[in-house]
């Protein structure tokens, strides 16, 4: 068994082609945020960023990618933008998280949104919680909407009305996606930012690598994974909208603003009906919501993904002191 070390930036594009071949033979694995193209994305701002690759008799196994923080601990590549970390590996390799930290020369790895299909970190796992996704195979994004709507239909017959009245109060409601609108994007990260200032809640923003980050995926408009924002005007005006990266078919948007002015018409549900109605529009098949905010996530989502959060130490003395 044998563990090498690198930085995003010097995987070769045959390490880069193997780890996706590696994600896409499980549908655990098939997030944005746990290939090869997000690693080397945040690489590109983060000087700590590293992927260690796993490989048994000259086979490769897998691929763990995190940031190596001072005192040997790893946190996961892109934290706090990563909703979804783990280790992505094939099926079947007897791989246990003890024995990978001491190979990568980590003390621990905490981790907050693990996915863990073939239970590497299973007896590291302090709680669990649930990821909502959005998912529309067949492209009858209708036939799912009447779906959910079923379910919560008290919810949905309010929302819907919100919809009309936004619509003659403020203007006629259209969707635009792909929106490559700079104005748009600035404007999205304004609202989100004052949210933040509002709240109270920690500004995942102010970091520099994460506004660099942000701008280069917006400007990454071409290729199997790139940035995405889709947005809701009314009469022209900018209401809400959310941005983020696809890969494929799947969208996993973090920035989801509205504007706080037009907060009595729920904008932001506005935007959720028919973001999943442009989905097969959009070549979509999935859009993960993420974790947390269940209030407004859950009526949408029929599909729940199970994450874990805690922390793994190494199997040596490093390990046992974290």
């Amino acid at each position: 068994m044998k563990a090498q070390t690198l930085h995003p930036k010097e995987l070769s594009a045959a390490d880069a082609a193997d780890w996706r071949a590696v994600a896409a033979a499980h549908p655990a694995f098939a997030s944005p945020l746990l290939g090869p193209e997000f690693a080397q994305s945040v690489g590109l701002e983060r000087d700590d960023a590293r992927v260690t690759l796993f490989e048994r008799d000259g086979e490769r196994l897998a691929y763990l990618a995190y940031h190596k923080r001072p005192g040997g601990l790893a946190r996961p590549i892109g934290a706090p933008l990563a909703d979804y970390h783990g280790l992505v590996s094939k099926a079947d390799t007897g791989l246990r998280g003890p024995w990978l930290l001491g190979a990568a020369g980590l003390a621990a790895y905490r981790f907050t949104g693990l996915v863990d299909p073939f239970g590497v970190f299973a007896s590291d796992v302090a709680s669990r919680h649930e990821s909502h996704v959005v998912t529309v195979a067949d492209g009858d994004a209708e036939a799912y909407l009447e779906t959910v709507r079923a379910a919560s239909a008290k919810k949905f017959k309010n929302w819907r009305r919100l919809d009309s009245k936004l619509g003659r109060d403020v203007g006629e409601l259209t969707m635009v996606g792909p929106d490559h609108s700079r104005a748009a994007f600035d404007q999205l990260l304004a609202w989100k930012r004052e949210q933040l200032r509002r709240t109270g809640v920690h500004d995942f923003l102010s970091p520099a690598w994460v506004s660099g980050l942000f701008d280069r995926f917006f400007e990454m408009r071409d290729g199997d994974f790139r940035g995405l924002m889709v947005n809701l005007y009314a009469g022209g005006r900018l209401v809400a909208g959310q941005f983020g990266v696809r890969q494929g078919d799947i969208f996993h948007p973090w920035l989801a603003s509205a504007d706080p002015e037009l907060a009595a018409y729920s904008p932001g549900q506005v935007f959720l009906w028919r973001a999943i109605s442009m989905m097969p529009a959009l070549g979509l098949t999935q859009f993960d919501l993420g974790p947390g905010h269940d209030h407004y996530k859950r009526p949408y989502a029929l599909t729940q993904v199970t994450l874990g959060e805690g922390l793994a130490a190494a199997a040596s003395s490093a390990g046992r002191a974290a």
